[in-house]
């Protein structure tokens, strides 16, 4: 009885290790802001996005370029420098990414070096 009982406790801790080794943490989620929107203007859409540390933030060549973007406002210890594109893009479909690993909670502004004076601004939100 106790030699059941004890080949029993191992197989559910096995179960369980197995598990435990075996699970996967969650994906970081992608999204794409498009840099010149759809009917010609000029800015990024969606102009306030929501995201989580970790996530990734694809930035998509749309219209009227050439567009980049470029950081210069975040909270403290965010590192503004990593995430800005300096490169311009010029043809639809050209894009970048900006990996948002280890970025502190709160508002990351940014805007197109060519269109800033257009109002071509906006923010993303790490929550």
């Amino acid at each position: 009885m106790l030699k059941k009982l004890g080949l029993m406790l191992s197989a559910v801790l096995l179960a369980i290790a197995s598990f435990a080794l075996t699970a996967q943490p969650a994906n970081a989620a992608e999204y794409t802001i498009k840099m010149g929107a759809d009917n010609g203007l000029l800015k990024f859409v969606p102009s306030e996005l929501t995201i989580n540390a970790g996530d990734v933030v694809k930035f998509e060549m749309n219209k009227l370029g050439p567009h980049n973007a470029v950081f210069d406002k975040g909270p403290a210890g965010a590192d503004l420098k990593k995430l800005s594109k300096d490169q311009l893009l010029f043809s639809s479909g050209e894009s970048y990414t900006a990996d948002f690993s280890g970025a502190p909670k709160g508002e990351y502004e940014y805007y197109c070096q060519p269109h800033r004076g257009a109002g071509m601004v906006a923010k993303i939100t790490v929550e």
